[in-house]
């Protein structure tokens, strides 16, 4: 940024010594970038100089589509049927208001949307009633914006400089509005260095989405870098906003720098794609972390189960408290087709970067919402890259964050691969905190993160390399396992204490089985009293099998003149109370079918795909356990029985992992004496 577009910045932004007192530091930019676009506009359309033709065409046209005749007379992406102007408006104090207001009300719809957006009208009124409104807009009626002074591509420097320093005085919630430079920078430079050659070639036009993208930083930056590497290329950007004030603003840089304003859409990306036609060449995205996607649950759920893959949510839908997911699916979507040309090389095709914390990695087990989008999102060989990031980066959060680098036309010697880079090590710290934002990546370290990107293989094979460890590349399949569920015998020994007949007395099932429709409440009570009293002799006896225990129990109830009762359910009821758990115990439900399983001994092993399922427990699990066998489970959705379900996750830190061996003994223990010595002395100090 240039030194006179930095002074500019400075003075537009020195108009908050106005407001400082009436408002906090947070809400500057609610008065300084709203006036800052009405006073740009002003100014064009002053230098343009169609405004008279505009308001001579208003009063005589009284036809259809008023709003594109209007538009084509002004020769500008917008116009103002108001007499005002900022001249004006400062002319009369006592005026100031009514004329702001009929000022503002005369811009077209594609203006006014963007200054209801900002709530200006709540500030013109705080404004009038801390007698504050005149002087504001005095200040920068004295500031001149025109483009023969400003170009397009200066006013979008200086709007970005005030957007920066908006975020820098509101840090508490900068992070739900404004992505870190040094992260856009590198992230950037991840999805459009391998493309430099391409970016360059004659006739490129090249479109970028950026689906929840605040105050517009990121498609900001990847136009600057394809410009630095072509200046004359013609960039397309395009983007979608929730939150109003942050639409707002990158609706607002868009119109200044001549871009056009109806690519940057209002609204839940989830429940509207407003780009729903379109494909884009690049796409990235700084999605917020961990939010919940429940307003829009109905309208996502429907897409998924109406459209499948033919929508956005085909792979398979995340748990409601992170929508993480559903935009990397939404983009996957519109990723351009891969194509080939008269030649027979390929054309088309797109590279996405987006930004997660650490659960997109790794939650969600085998057959899970997150796993399933995983697998698809791995065997259809579109993850390229995944780059660890320091923690503490960012304005509103500490956590550790990824790069995901995706694509659809990845280079021949990635594909079928992944290529991980730990840059959890690569930052500075800052001198000054910004909420949670402690460190920050230096230009150096960018370069540097960078050339791992680009030179992964070289340095993945040569363990003399000093970014060796940092890099890792594997198979599409390496991230992929079977979870089988293992079983175990249930054995039992069976005895009679005190325990057991306090447990026949209460049990549920027991009394049901006892009573019959024509009996009360207190008979059937009764009759569980008498089944346990008949009991009692045997308190202290144990059995290692269930048929001598049910024989010593049978002759012990017809001795009290009971009837012992038929049916599985009496049998469950009795043996629950009865059978205790014995390593060497009974192994049940044997006789030439598969033993019943021990619920409480039930595990489950995640079996790497290059494995046979069979052979892993074999090798793996019965020598230690020689008894177990894999279960088959019915699926619950296919009602089929299986013996494995398929899972993907990225255990990014176990594969960086490097062993610390604990400190010797001897080494703590002197520290600790050392210690002890320091505070003996400062003991002494203190007493005298």
């Amino acid at each position: 940024m240039s030194n006179t577009n930095q002074e500019l910045a400075d003075f537009i932004w020195s108009v908050a010594d106005l407001l400082r007192g009436d408002y906090k530091r947070s809400e500057y930019a609610k008065v300084i970038l709203p006036l800052t676009v009405l006073r740009r506009f002003d100014c064009v359309m002053k230098e343009k100089g169609t405004r008279q033709a505009v308001w001579d065409r208003d009063a005589s046209y009284s036809g259809d589509r008023k709003d594109a005749v209007l538009l084509a007379t002004s020769k500008l992406p917008f116009y103002n049927t108001s007499k005002q102007s900022f001249e004006t408006i400062c002319s009369d104090d006592r005026r100031v208001f009514e004329n702001l207001k009929d000022y503002i009300g005369g811009f077209s719809p594609a203006v006014t949307e963007i200054i209801d957006r900002y709530d200006f009208h709540i500030q013109q009124d705080r404004l009038r009633d801390a007698e504050l409104l005149y002087q504001v807009v005095q200040k920068f009626a004295a500031i001149d914006l025109s483009p023969g002074r400003v170009s397009n591509h200066d006013m979008g420097y200086v709007f970005e400089e005030l957007i920066r320093k908006f975020a820098d005085a509101s840090n508490e919630t900068a992070g739900e509005h404004f992505t870190p430079r040094e992260v856009v920078k590198l992230m950037v430079e991840l999805l459009l260095g391998p493309d430099d050659a391409l970016i360059r070639r004659p006739g490129q036009v090249i479109d970028i989405l950026d689906p929840a993208c605040g105050t517009g930083g990121m498609l900001a930056a990847a136009e600057e870098h394809i410009k630095d590497i072509k200046p004359g290329a013609r960039v397309n950007l395009y983007g979608q906003e929730l939150n109003a004030e942050s639409y707002a603003i990158c609706r607002s840089d868009m119109l200044l720098k001549g871009h056009a304003a109806d690519n940057i859409r209002f609204g839940n990306t989830f429940v509207r794609d407003w780009h729903e036609d379109r494909r884009f060449s690049y796409m990235l995205a700084n999605p917020p972390f961990g939010v919940e996607w429940k307003k829009a649950e109905k309208a996502v759920k429907e897409e998924h189960e109406d459209l499948g893959f033919a929508g956005r949510f085909g792979a398979g839908l995340p748990r409601i408290n992170d929508g993480s997911f559903l935009f990397l699916q939404h983009m996957l979507h519109k990723m351009a087709p891969l194509k080939k040309d008269e030649n027979g090389e390929e054309i088309g095709g797109s590279r996405i970067a987006i930004v997660f914390n650490g659960s997109p990695l790794f939650t969600g087990g085998a057959g899970s919402g997150e796993s399933e989008i995983r697998r698809w999102i791995l065997e259809h060989d579109y993850l390229e890259a995944i780059v660890g990031l320091p923690d503490q980066l960012f304005y509103n959060t500490g956590i550790s964050t990824y790069f995901w680098i995706l694509s659809n036309r990845k280079p021949k010697h990635r594909r079928g691969k992944v290529v991980m880079i730990d840059a959890r090590g690569e930052w500075v710290k800052r001198r000054k905190s910004l909420g949670e934002k402690r460190k920050e990546i230096s230009e150096e370290q960018i370069q540097g993160i960078s050339a791992m990107y680009r030179d992964a293989e070289q340095i993945a094979d040569n363990p003399e390399h000093p970014d060796h460890a940092k890099v890792k590349i594997l198979r599409n399949e390496d991230y992929g396992y079977r979870r089988i569920t293992v079983d175990r015998p249930l054995k039992l020994r069976f005895e009679i204490t005190e325990d057991t007949l306090e447990a026949l007395a209460t049990s549920a099932s027991l009394q049901k089985v006892l009573g019959d429709k024509s009996m009360g409440a207190e008979e059937v009570t009764l009759r569980q009293a008498e089944f346990v009293a008949a009991l009692k002799p045997l308190i202290g006896q144990v059995w290692q099998t269930k048929a001598e225990a049910w024989d010593a129990l049978h002759v012990a109830v017809a001795a009290a003149g009971l009837i012992w009762p038929s049916g599985s359910a009496f049998q469950k009821a009795l043996r629950d109370a009865v059978g205790v758990r014995d390593p060497k115990g009974e192994v049940q439900g044997a006789k030439g079918k598969q033993p019943e399983h021990d619920p409480d001994l039930r595990d489950a092993e995640n079996v790497p795909m290059d494995r046979d399922i069979d052979a892993y427990v074999e090798e793996e699990v019965k020598p230690h356990v020689k008894d177990a066998w894999i279960a088959e489970l019915k699926n619950p959705k296919t009602k089929l029985s299986e013996r494995y379900k398929t899972g993907y996750e990225i255990p990014f830190t176990r594969h960086f992992y490097v062993y610390e061996p604990p400190r010797p003994l001897a080494e703590i223990d002197a520290e600790l004496k050392s210690l002890e010595a320091e505070i003996q002395v400062l003991l002494g100090e203190v007493t005298g």
